[in-house]
């Protein structure tokens, strides 16, 4: 048994405990959380793991929805409108995938755990990023996407999919779940949804998908016009919508979901997701990056939807690291208070994030999984201040533990 004494300790909890001269107790599992003094009498054999002054302990973080086939993009992608941007991938997609092995994903994935992120969502379209998140240190949760909007091409679309599910079951294990994702209502066939959420519901897996993110997604399923109308006729000029976005919603309706970006949901639409009890996961950097507006935090708040924060990918953003994600998010939603919102990142990447993925961490509390990090703040602060100053200093962990350990 270890522990370990901070400063502070951050639990993550629903209702955002801090407590001071706190210590963890742990092995592979969380044994004990408190007071240090309490924990040092009641745990007198315990492994005792001093921190630097202004230390502060919290859970592993946990990145619900990142692409890492794309990791290779620095420069090669335009920004500032989603179909502009979305051409450009499809035109660099072959040489930046090329450029994407399983070495450079290893290395975006130690940088990842460097800053703090011991649990991801990997978002996974095509399954060459699947060696390395089945070696990789952190906890992955991988999302197997299933996608075409094509109907003569359902079948061949189908049996991919279903290659690349099976191939990801042959790793499964404590720190490897296989799960599936349905890429959008404008490019996956309600038929491929339809089987892939079959799929999920059969064998228990959670699923992902991308919905709303944009003005052209709006248009385009609301009406069959706009940016996306242009862009589907040079495939199909007799493209139109293969469903109403309430439609495509009542998919999901007996699945456990995280419902991406929905920066241009409808009021009613939100509250279909809350019905589902369902999360809403934001990429408020990807969101910028692709001109596709701001989600409306409140408006999500309201409806009391489990908000998770993700980076999407290095093909919309410059950095993985979760902490970025929150100093912009901090930044963007400047109509939110500011030490509120610090409290509302933090648990949308630890406690909101681990019931989206159905995963007993992301909480410092007896029998979860004892992965947790170690930060230290440059300077002493007050302790209604933690949550902020973590956000706004915080770039790499001075100590992570998965399941108890360090890892290499």
């Amino acid at each position: 048994m270890k522990l370990l004494i901070a400063d502070f300790v951050v639990p993550c909890n629903a209702s955002f405990e801090i407590i001071e001269k706190g210590a963890v107790a742990f092995d592979e599992t969380i044994i004990d959380v408190g007071h240090s003094e309490d924990l040092k009498q009641k745990y007198p054999h315990a492994e005792l793991i001093e921190t630097p002054p202004n230390s502060v302990i919290l859970p592993g973080l946990i990145n619900s929805h990142v692409h890492l086939e794309f990791s290779a993009n620095q420069s090669m992608l335009r920004y500032g409108d989603f179909i502009p941007w979305l051409r450009s991938v499809i035109k660099h997609r072959e040489e930046l995938s090329a450029l994407a092995t399983t070495e450079l994903i290893t290395c975006k994935l130690h940088e990842m755990l460097y800053s703090g992120t011991t649990t991801l969502g990997a978002i996974s379209s095509f399954g060459a990023d699947l060696e390395a998140c089945a070696q990789a240190p952190q906890r992955v949760v991988y999302f197997n996407e299933v996608l075409g909007s094509v109907p003569s091409t359902v079948d061949a679309m189908y049996g991919d999919f279903r290659g690349r599910l099976e191939a990801s079951k042959e790793f499964t294990c404590k720190r490897f779940i296989p799960a599936i994702s349905v890429h959008s209502p404008y490019s996956t066939h309600p038929i491929l949804a339809k089987k892939a959420l079959q799929i999920a519901r059969e064998e228990q897996c959670v699923v992902s998908t991308h919905f709303m993110e944009s003005p052209a997604e709006r248009a385009w399923i609301d009406e069959g016009t706009g940016d996306f109308e242009t862009f589907f006729s040079a495939f199909n000029p007799h493209a139109k919508p293969m469903c109403s976005s309430v439609e495509f919603l009542e998919l999901f309706s007996q699945n456990t979901t995280l419902f991406t970006h929905a920066v241009h949901a409808t009021q009613h639409e939100l509250e279909m997701i809350a019905e589902q009890k369902a999360t809403l996961t934001h990429c408020p950097v990807s969101n910028r990056l692709l001109g596709v507006g701001k989600l409306g935090l409140e408006a999500v708040q309201k409806e009391n939807i489990n908000l998770t924060l993700g980076t999407d990918g290095l093909s919309s953003n410059i950095s993985l690291s979760l902490w970025d994600e929150m100093r912009s998010a901090l930044m963007m939603h400047a109509e939110c208070e500011l030490s509120s919102l610090a409290k509302t990142l933090l648990q949308s990447v630890t406690c909101n994030a681990a019931k989206a993925l159905q995963l007993p961490c992301g909480v410092l509390e007896k029998k979860r999984y004892s992965d947790l990090i170690v930060a230290t703040l440059p300077q002493a602060c007050e302790k209604e201040d933690v949550a902020l100053q973590l956000i706004l200093h915080t770039h790499q962990t001075r100590l992570t533990f998965i399941d108890g350990e360090q890892p290499c």
